[in-house]
């Protein structure tokens, strides 16, 4: 039996369209899909209206088959005597002209040097400049210097053991203390200073370090306190102790009140018994404070004891013996030789001598 499309169609109708040609054409609509042609649905449509020009002869898709073919030509070598290309240098935004009326940016200054500072120079003290210290409570301060020895006139050094972290100005007041008033008195001794003791300088802490109080000016570096100050010839002046001549501890207390703002010693409380505290708190109208109390020097002996026995005072034992007993030329104790334990009878009245 000889089976071809035209006798299937005489067999089978297919509705308008001939035994075969629905499944080829969606067969070739779907091979120009894979194949990327750009508008492969419109040329599934014209697919559709002109199948048989597509399966018997057309040849547009020859013509579409041998545009794919075209290869594309490369670029021809760079020459050898072409310049070399410069890196593109960064965009650099463009300024509004308002921004361009605006002068460059300077960087900041570095802080100058205080008129302290400048005058507190090596010729005075050794104190080099510390960093600002700024704390919790307010402890701290700016314009810092520790203060490590004070140069006298005569280019001696007097030593701050151990050496103090003060303001420039409460430094600088220290050392126009020592070079003043104490060298000179250290020479009135036949001596030289050499050395301070400082017992406290900056410390971030409440008054006489009670919990709760108000700020130190310790903690603001700007006090010091004195114990002592020490001679070349190994003597130590305590400025506390009574046994220093009371001139010399007073001609200290008065030098230190003229300087300085605050001055506690002996007196003022029992926190500054051993110890003169100095510092420079500013107050209204230039208030001063000066506790210091000068004590006098403790006696040699005690207040307490009795007085010593004359020299020409009569012995104990003829002293306690009776008038008649006494020899000749022995005048008769009026009673102030005559023993504390002894005593006249309470009820009988005293004899009369006979002439």
């Amino acid at each position: 039996m000889k089976f071809s499309a035209s006798n299937a169609c005489r067999k089978w109708p297919c509705r308008g369209l001939r035994c075969g040609e629905t499944a080829t054409i969606a067969a070739v609509a779907a091979l120009l899909m894979l194949c990327g042609q750009p508008d492969s649905a419109a040329a599934a449509r014209r697919s559709a209206q002109a199948p048989w020009s597509i399966l018997f002869g057309d040849n547009r898709p020859k013509q579409r088959r041998a545009v794919l073919r075209v290869s594309i030509p490369l670029p021809k070598p760079r020459p050898a005597d072409a310049p070399v290309a410069q890196p593109e240098k960064p965009a650099v935004a463009k300024q509004t002209p308002a921004e361009a009326d605006k002068p460059a940016e300077q960087a900041a200054p570095a802080p100058q040097p205080s008129a302290c500072r400048l005058a507190l120079s090596e010729a005075i003290a050794i104190a080099p400049s510390i960093p600002d210290i700024h704390g919790a409570g307010g402890c701290g301060g700016e314009d810092l210097v520790r203060l490590e020895a004070v140069v006298l006139p005569d280019k001696g050094r007097v030593a701050v053991k151990p050496a103090a972290i003060l303001r420039c100005t409460m430094a600088s007041a220290v050392a126009d203390w020592i070079r003043t008033d104490m060298a000179p008195l250290a020479r009135s001794l036949g001596s030289v200073i050499t050395d301070l003791d400082n017992f406290d300088s900056f410390e971030c802490r409440g008054r006489n370090r009670v919990a709760g109080a108000a700020l130190s000016e310790h903690g603001r570096a700007n006090a010091l306190d004195v114990r002592s100050v020490k001679l070349a010839d190994g003597r130590s002046i305590s400025l506390t102790d009574r046994t220093v001549p009371r001139e010399l501890r007073e001609s200290v207390l008065h030098s230190v009140c003229a300087r300085f703002a605050t001055v506690l010693g002996p007196g003022s409380d029992w926190y500054h018994e051993d110890h003169i505290h100095l510092d420079l708190m500013e107050r209204h109208n230039d208030y001063k404070i000066c506790q210091w109390n000068v004590w006098d020097p403790l006696p040699h002996t005690a207040p307490l004891l009795p007085a010593e026995r004359p020299d020409d005072a009569p012995s104990r034992q003829l002293a306690a013996t009776p008038d008649a007993a006494k020899p000749d030329g022995v005048a008769p104790d009026s009673g102030g030789g005559k023993s504390p334990t002894d005593k006249a009878p309470a009820n009988n009245p005293p004899t009369k001598k006979r002439r």
